[in-house]
């Protein structure tokens, strides 16, 4: 009550309810430990997040940084191929095509599931910004 947050502590964001939000969390959390991209993000409006102009910065962040949103990503199209395939199983060979089900997930690029590019940054924006 009335206490101001220390600093460093860790705000708990509400849950957007989106079925990627832990992706979209984990993505947010891994860009903002590159000095360079935090500051960007700090400065840039909405439209300009928007029009996928922040994206162009993710050239920028560190190996490491990229590294490790290329491990989230795979980690999250592993996850999509598991609910695909649970959806599949549960309705039983009806002639379910994968790749169409693929393309239902907006929120990255599935045509290249192993690394993390600015122009799936810009669809994970576009998702979020377009629910």
């Amino acid at each position: 009550k009335g206490e101001g947050h220390v600093e460093g502590e860790k705000v708990e964001n509400p849950d957007t309810g989106l079925y990627y939000d832990e992706y979209l969390r984990q993505v947010i959390d891994v860009l903002e430990t590159d000095k360079h991209f935090r500051e960007k993000l700090q400065t840039a409006d909405i439209e300009e997040i928007k029009s996928g102009k922040l994206s162009r910065e993710l050239d920028l962040v560190s190996h490491h940084v990229r590294t490790r949103l290329d491990e989230l990503k795979r980690q999250e199209v592993a996850r999509l191929r598991m609910l695909i395939k649970a959806k599949m199983d549960s309705v039983q060979d009806t002639g379910i095509d994968h790749q169409a089900l693929l393309k239902q997930f907006e929120h990255l690029n599935h045509q290249n599931p192993d690394t993390f590019e600015p122009k799936d940054l810009d669809m994970l924006i576009k998702a979020v910004s377009t629910r």
